[in-house]
């Protein structure tokens, strides 16, 4: 069964729609400038960031961060 998680502010968030967010508000340029990763970098996508961040957590954790501070 999983547990409610009233105070984590990523609960019920797909990490796809939080790409989708950033790359609305910053767009690729400038989210490859905060977050230097190549999939931001070089032909960008929301599919190959996706397959990417599923894979790298420390690179995961900074787009989640990056997210939270955007949200505030």
């Amino acid at each position: 069964m999983i547990e409610p998680q009233p105070n984590n502010p990523l609960h019920g968030i797909t990490l796809e729609n939080l790409l989708r967010h950033l790359v609305d508000e910053y767009g690729w340029e400038e989210l490859g400038e905060r977050i230097p990763i190549n999939c931001f970098i070089n032909n960008p996508s929301i599919k190959s960031s996706l397959t990417f961040l599923r894979k790298t957590p420390w690179a995961r954790k900074k787009v989640e961060d990056l997210y939270l501070r955007s949200i505030r």
